[in-house]
């Protein structure tokens, strides 16, 4: 099951309380205090993982609580730190603080970690407050409660190409022929239902992640469609790939449809708008798609090529072209 949204609630540990106690020992006067601190509360730690790509870990366990600090005791026995809680996501999985909605942290690459809960801070014990006017001191510290929020996790597909287009312009196909992914097809809209991720490899030096993006349609923006499920993986995307099929099975215009999606893009996200953009039209095949190809180079200053996922025509045109791109903004 692919999960791209989940909340959650963190709990971390409470702090243990510092200990009141004195040396009792014989032969052995004014002992004095020898209370121990109280243990750290455990903290929920969230860590972004490599092998993690989505968050249905997270689906049936809601809440995350962290072990309590153990208390002090005497002799000058500090309690035990409890242990820390560390949850597992994806790659470019975005923390938002649920109540007050701002982003806590953007986990972008493996290894980016982000403390959801903070522990609370052991007490101290009365050994702590002895001083010399204060030789029998009978004050602690008790243990600070632990930090307890509810977060909302996103997770943004991280790619250096997004396919992009219509429902059955042919991403899911496209994908297949020039890497490894195997994406549900078929010949009905909104075929894929989850973002597929595949590894293009252009030569034994060079390699790009083309994610295929679910189909758009109009509206998309305020969550018509699949709408927000999956805009937000376009955002991740560096370069994006336009795919407009010449001859849609709706009868629409391809151009019509090429600036809808244009448009869906921008409503979003206005910074969408400037991403370096390459259009494909698919199913080069046919005879319409020369002549799709000619009108969309007048409408566009990104190059327009011609593809076919059936024959193979334009893909290591497309590929290069991809390629070559990157490399310029790497640059």
């Amino acid at each position: 099951m692919f999960v791209d949204s989940v909340q959650i609630e963190v709990i971390a540990g409470n702090g243990g309380d510092g200990c009141l106690s004195f040396r009792r020992e014989r032969f052995v006067p004014r002992g004095g205090p020898n209370g121990g601190d109280g243990g750290n509360g455990g903290s929920v730690v969230i860590v972004a993982q490599h092998g993690v790509d989505t968050l249905a870990a997270l689906v049936h366990r809601k809440q995350w609580k962290a072990e309590t600090g153990g208390h002090g005791r005497g002799a000058n026995r500090h309690g035990r730190s409890g242990s820390d809680v560390t949850i597992p996501v994806a790659p470019g999985t975005v923390i938002i603080d649920a109540a007050r909605g701002f982003v806590v942290k953007d986990l972008v690459q493996t290894g980016d970690r982000v403390v959801a809960a903070q522990g609370g801070k052991g007490g101290r014990g009365n050994t702590h407050f002895k001083s010399a006017t204060n030789r029998v001191p009978r004050e602690r510290s008790l243990g600070e409660p632990g930090e307890h929020r509810r977060l909302i996790l996103e997770l943004k597909s991280i790619a250096d190409v997004g396919l992009i287009g219509k429902p059955n312009a042919g991403k899911s196909t496209l994908l297949s022929r020039v890497s490894r992914a195997r994406p549900e097809i078929a010949d009905y809209p909104f075929t894929t239902r989850r973002p597929n991720l595949g590894i293009v490899t252009v030569d034994s030096e060079r390699q790009f992640v083309m994610a295929d993006i679910p189909g758009l349609i109009a509206g998309a923006h305020s969550g018509v469609g699949l709408g927000h499920e999956f805009l937000r993986h376009v955002e991740r995307a560096g370069i994006l790939v336009h795919l407009v099929e010449p001859e849609p099975l709706d009868g629409s215009n391809p151009d019509d449809n090429y600036r809808l999606i244009r448009n869906e893009l921008i409503q979003h996200n206005r910074l969408l708008g400037e991403r370096p953009e390459i259009v494909a039209v698919t199913k080069a095949e046919l005879s319409s798609a020369p002549t799709v190809q000619d009108r969309l180079k007048k409408q566009t200053d990104c190059p327009v090529l011609l593809v076919s996922a059936v024959t193979g025509q334009g893909l290591n045109d497309l590929t290069r072209e991809i390629a070559a791109q990157l490399d310029r903004d790497r640059a």
